[in-house]
């Protein structure tokens, strides 16, 4: 039974991980398409929101790999089974 509710868990904090990510990219889009339209409108110039773009793009590409592919690499569980193993 608790190792039912420990799958639960797991599953949960994935979940919440993955929602985060969808409302940050969804937020990503938004505000970068407005820089973009300001920059259009009234600058046209040096494209300058491209720097917004590539800093925040590397928090949510890092945001992505948490959610989707932290159970591959960056597992705190699998970690703590390898030092297990050791002893």
């Amino acid at each position: 039974m608790e190792n039912q509710q420990q799958k639960d868990e797991t599953l949960w904090r994935i979940a919440k991980k993955r929602a985060a990510f969808k409302w940050g990219l969804l937020s990503y889009c938004v505000v970068n398409a407005f820089l973009v339209g300001v920059w259009y409108y009234i600058y046209s110039g040096y494209f300058w929101p491209a720097w917004c773009m590539m800093g925040w793009g590397i928090g949510i590409l890092m945001q992505y790999l948490d959610a989707y592919h932290s159970d591959n690499f960056f597992s705190v569980d699998r970690e703590y089974k390898k030092l297990k193993q050791q002893q």
